[in-house]
């Protein structure tokens, strides 16, 4: 293999491939040829694991930044050029700095590898990129071509480098909007990890593009001649096939087979305003052009109910627009249909590339921000903050907030503010009272309710998704006291009853016990050296019990109402659970609730015992 003649062929496509550049274009030629002569000068000893020169690496991602990432900046085809030469070689970042600049070194920076931590690697990254998306677009691009040729490496280095592509990278680009990147470093990172998989779908999505073929070519014509009618060559036609990764992704989603996976394919009809007016002589929206082609379908094909969604008027989180719906096919199945301009597909595959510097930042740096700053937790969060599966919900006022598929009302409210997440109620979701757990879908407006009493509570970790929530309610969680006993399960002790015992183990734990438990007293047999005193365990305004109470009263109007009154009578106390019956006149009322103290329990069951007709108050075991 002569490889001197591929390593100019790569060189000579790449120069020829060069965009007209924003700035002067021949001194930015000029750079780029200086870049690519110290990569090659630095990486002429250095081969892949291949065995092909290491030069070509560079060369193909300045090649992917070019031509699938359309950068015309020639300090990025620079850095792509330089971007392994600080790591790999002699060469340092002030050397680059004096040859090609300070905006070279910082991109070239920016991407390479402080050490083998990863976590401090991702930081690196996230770090660099508050002002400048470069440094994504960058090392995505290299990312992509690694990814391209992993095939040469050991099956442990695949394994590593496609779970960082698959856990980070690939959602990254999701978020930014590039759909292409996302989807083909979802497929190669999948083909790596998952390799039998991979290949059995691979398998059966082709026996299944074999099977409906015809069918689908034939309906997709059929279609083609009803809008032809009307809007002629302006609408061009496709069938979209999906990947492995997705239908694999949806496998696990739905807990089925391949074959239970709907809609394997899809109906793709794309469109370019100015070709509708020069057919029709009218100028019309995009969005007014896709809702008539799916009117026109429509109205000769039985719609599946509820089918439409417009991504028009709605977008996802990472800029896609499209209007999607679903048809019954002439032979009696269901196909699904995606209708888009031109311009939208393009913002579809292009995201950020092709949003201005206030778009992407809106969209992306809040987030990294967040994450770059809190190294011990980022990992976790990188994933719940950049999956790519969101929906858009709104507020009262219609501003959009952009939460993880699956999030609940309470990850809206921590989205919108710390403070309003921290005391969140319960929430009204288009106008219905829910609770601050229910799960949220696109669309839905979403107010909540806020309590000066109410604080995060354990459980509410297991109802969010998202990062924000998840590292606010752990961090006031922290904050909080802790509790630095061990509480009987059995006897249920609470502070300030003053019939109170411990016993310590040999690790320092105390277990508090009433005195008169039964397992008190057998412990205190078998190990009376091991009782302290615990006259320390004492109410904590953080800490809440939970106790159950039986009432048993006399019929009569208002019984139940003068109950749940002096239960909460200038105590705060919310009770949990209530549950009432009368047979022959007697109530048998059980209450849950929770108190922080024996003598707060005390004080509800005195209250309840004065109500008229009442006649035993007892506290029962839960």
């Amino acid at each position: 293999m002569d490889y001197t003649k591929m390593v100019a062929d790569a060189r000579d496509a790449l120069f020829e491939s060069l965009p007209e550049f924003d700035s002067d274009n021949e001194k930015a030629r000029a750079l780029v040829k200086d870049a690519y002569e110290l990569a090659e000068e630095a990486h002429r000893p250095q081969k892949r694991k291949s065995g092909l020169p290491y030069i070509l690496h560079p060369l193909a991602v300045a090649m992917i930044v070019v031509r699938e990432m359309r950068q015309r900046d020639p300090s990025i085809v620079c850095a792509a050029l330089l971007h392994d030469v600080v790591e790999d070689t002699d060469h340092t970042i002030e050397e680059i700095s004096a040859r090609f600049g300070p905006d070279v070194a910082f991109l070239v920076d920016a991407v390479t590898k402080r050490n083998k931590h990863q976590v401090d690697n991702f930081q690196h990254i996230l770090g660099s990129v508050q002002d400048d998306i470069r440094v994504l677009i960058l090392k995505l691009s290299d990312r992509l071509h690694n990814m391209r040729t992993l095939d040469s490496m050991k099956p442990q280095k695949q394994w590593k480098i496609a779970s960082e592509t698959q856990f980070f990278f690939a959602p990254l680009a999701g978020r930014l909007g590039l759909y292409k990147v996302k989807s083909e470093l979802e497929n190669l990172a999948f083909k790596f990890l998952n390799p039998l998989e991979y290949s059995n779908l691979e398998q059966n999505l082709e026996s299944d593009r074999t099977r409906t073929k015809n069918s689908a070519d034939f309906f997709m014509e059929e279609c083609k001649k009803i809008v032809s009618a009307r809007f002629g060559y302006a609408v061009r036609w496709d069938i979209r096939y999906r990947k492995p990764y997705s239908i694999w992704r949806e496998m696990q989603e739905r807990s089925c087979d391949f074959y239970h996976v709907p809609f394997k394919h899809y109906i793709r009809a794309v469109f370019r305003a100015e070709d509708v007016e020069k057919v029709t002589g009218m100028k019309m929206e995009d969005q007014d052009i896709a809702l008539k082609i799916y009117s026109m379908l429509a109205s000769v094909y039985r719609e599946q109910s509820g089918s439409l969604t417009n991504y028009m008027t709605q977008p996802k989180a990472n800029g896609y627009k499209s209007v999607h719906f679903k048809l019954l096919n002439p032979y009696g199945n269901i196909d699904e249909f995606h209708i888009s301009s031109e311009a939208m597909r393009e913002q579809s595959y292009y995201g950020c590339i092709l949003e201005s510097k206030e778009q992407w930042l809106k969209r992306l740096t809040s987030v990294l921000k967040e994450l770059s700053e809190d190294p011990e937790t980022m990992m976790p969060g990188i994933h719940d903050s950049l999956y790519n599966e969101d929906v858009v919900v709104y507020t009262t006022q219609a501003k959009p907030v952009t939460l993880p598929k699956g999030a609940s009302a309470l990850d809206f409210a921590y989205g919108v503010h710390t403070d309003i997440g921290d005391h969140a109620k319960y929430a009204r979701i288009n106008g219905r009272l829910c609770s601050i757990r229910a799960t949220l879908h696109r669309g839905d407006s979403v107010e909540i309710y806020t309590s000066d009493d109410i604080h995060p509570k354990d459980d509410w970790l297991k109802s969010v998704v998202t990062y924000k929530a998840k590292k606010h309610i752990a961090s006031y969680l922290k904050k909080q006291i802790s509790q630095p006993y061990i509480l009987c399960p059995h006897c249920h002790p609470l502070p300030e009853s003053g019939e109170l015992i411990g016993f310590e183990d040999g690790h320092g734990n105390i277990t508090v016990h009433y005195r008169n438990c039964p397992d008190a007293i057998r412990t205190a047999s078998e190990r009376g050296h091991t009782i302290v005193a615990v006259e320390d365990f004492k109410a904590d305004p953080g800490i809440v019990y939970p106790v159950r109470i039986k009432v048993t009263a006399i019929d009569r109007y208002h019984l139940l109402q003068d109950i749940i009154d002096r239960i909460v009578e200038g105590s705060h106390i919310s009770m949990t659970g209530f549950n009432t019956r009368t047979e022959d006149e007697i109530v048998s009322s059980t209450i849950d609730f929770g108190i922080h103290s024996a003598t707060e329990l005390n004080s509800a069951i005195s209250r309840i015992s004065s109500i008229e007709g009442v006649e035993q108050v007892q506290v029962v075991k839960l």
